[in-house]
């Protein structure tokens, strides 16, 4: 079976190379590979979530899900600087590169782990959850981050997700709102979409 981002543990030859990105004006230097997502460096995607988001109004710790090299939570990490960022992948050299690569640019409030999306978390945990969604891994891993957001978050916690309207928008649309989420689409450019959904409890 050939490599994906999404697996475990790739078994491509690591080829390691130093990239620089400007983010939200402020450069950051990051360390990619092959094996992992977009190792060209950071894609529109990604930087569009990235740019878009705004901090929840609830305190708490923020997930990014589907981290790999670490361009979501590192950046936000520098940016939000009182959050504890979580930072998790399944695929072991993607972890690698964001321990590397927070300390690269020194950033502290992070925890980054191998896991399998956020399963063994505690409910209720999270202010926010920001993802990328590994599309190519299948809508049943895709909605199930979705279904986890809607464990993991507190009250009034955010769920934030980049998608190509190409790629499954309305298939995420329909599913966020199934869930309950309080949806709207927070940018709309060059076919993405920035959808922020808001944890509503029943009894509000």
């Amino acid at each position: 079976m050939s490599d994906h981002y999404y697996s475990e543990k790739p078994t491509t030859k690591s080829s390691q190379k130093k990239i620089s990105e400007n983010i939200l004006n402020h450069s950051f230097t990051f360390q990619v590979d092959r094996g992992v997502f977009s190792r060209e460096g950071l894609d529109y995607g990604t930087r569009l979530l990235i740019e878009t988001f705004r901090s929840p109004e609830v305190e708490g710790k923020i997930a990014d899900v589907g981290c790999g090299w670490g361009p979501i939570g590192i950046s936000l990490a520098y940016n939000y600087s009182e959050r504890h960022i979580v930072m998790v992948d399944i695929n072991e050299r993607s972890v690698f590169l964001s321990q590397q690569n927070a300390q690269l640019n020194k950033v502290s409030n992070v925890s980054i782990s191998q896991n399998n999306l956020l399963n063994g978390f505690k409910e209720g945990s999270f202010a926010a959850i920001l993802t990328n969604p590994p599309i190519r891994a299948g809508k049943d891993v895709v909605f199930a981050i979705y279904e986890q957001a809607d464990r993991m978050l507190m009250n009034h916690g955010e769920l934030w997700v980049v998608i190509q309207k190409k790629q499954g928008a309305a298939s995420t649309k329909q599913k966020l709102e199934e869930l309950g989420f309080e949806l709207t689409v927070e940018n709309k450019q060059k076919g993405y979409l920035i959808f922020r959904g808001k944890k509503i409890d029943s009894s509000d």
